[in-house]
C-alpha cells in the first residue's frame, strides 16, 4: 500500500459519453413586422458578425481535444457555429432533431424577443413557473425536457468513451443542465451565446461538469 494518497481526479466512466454543450453565437437581431425565416414552424436567423467571431472562438478553444464527433439541430445558426471546428478538426456534423430550441408557439419567429423585452404577463408567468407552456402555443417544459434527454441519450449510445461537441440552443442547454442537476427547470437558462457548457451521460444517468464557460470569449471581448 502506498504511503500517500492524492485527491481524487474525475475520470470518465466506462462507455459513457462527454458531451460538449456549446451554444450556437449571437444570431441576426429580431425587427418588428419582419419575422425570421422559418424551419418547421420555427425561427431560423443566422449568426450576426458578432455571433461568427464567438464560433472562431470556439473553434480555437476546443481545437485541442480529441473530438470523436459533432452534432448540430435543423437549425442553421448551429450548423454555422459549428463550420469553424468541423473545418479545423475534418470532421462533418450530424444532425439531432430532437436537440432543437424551444418551439415557442405563436411567438417564435423573433416575437419572443419583443414580448420578454416588454414583461409580457405570458412570459412573467413562464418565468416565475418555469413553464414554457404559459406561451401561446408553445411546448411544455415537460415536453422540451423529455426531447431533450433523448436526444443527448441518442448521441451518447452513438459515442461511448469519447468526447462529443453538440452544438445547441440556450433553452437546451438550461434544460439538460436542469436534468443533469435536478434543479428547477429555468435554473441554468440564459447560457452565453457562444458558451460551453459539458455533462457527462452514461446510460440513464446525467452529471454536469461545467456551465457556461465564455472565457475564450473574454479574452476577445466578445
Amino acid at each position: 500500500m502506498s504511503d500517500e494518497a492524492r485527491q481524487h481526479r474525475y475520470a470518465l466512466p466506462k462507455g459513457a459519453a462527454d458531451l460538449i454543450l456549446i451554444r450556437h453565437g449571437e444570431t441576426q437581431a429580431a425587427q418588428r413586422g419582419v419575422p425570421f425565416d422559418m424551419v418547421e414552424g420555427q425561427g431560423d436567423p443566422g449568426l450576426r458578425p458578432e455571433g461568427e467571431a464567438q464560433a472562431q472562438a470556439v473553434a480555437a478553444r476546443l481545437a485541442d481535444l480529441a473530438i470523436g464527433a459533432i452534432w448540430v439541430t435543423t437549425m442553421r445558426r448551429t450548423h454555422q457555429t459549428a463550420a469553424p471546428l468541423a473545418t479545423s478538426l475534418n470532421l462533418t456534423p450530424k444532425i439531432e432533431r430532437d436537440l432543437r430550441e424551444v418551439n415557442l408557439g405563436d411567438w417564435d419567429g423573433g416575437e419572443y424577443r419583443f414580448r420578454a423585452a416588454a414583461n409580457d404577463p405570458a412570459f412573467l408567468r413562464a418565468k416565475d413557473g418555469h413553464e414554457w407552456g404559459e406561451i401561446p402555443g408553445a411546448e411544455t417544459t415537460a415536453q422540451l425536457h423529455e426531447r431533450v434527454q433523448r436526444g443527448l441519450r441518442r448521441i451518447a449510445s452513438l459515442h461511448p468513451d469519447q468526447i462529443v461537441a453538440v452544438v445547441v440552443h440556450g433553452g437546451v442547454v438550461g434544460a439538460a443542465m436542469a436534468i443533469a442537476t435536478g434543479a428547477r427547470p429555468f435554473a441554468f437558462n440564459g447560457a452565453a451565446n457562444g458558451s460551453i457548457s459539458r455533462i457527462v451521460v452514461d446510460g440513464d444517468q446525467m452529471v454536469a461538469r461545467g456551465f457556461n464557460d465564455v472565457a475564450h470569449l473574454e479574452r476577445l471581448g466578445l
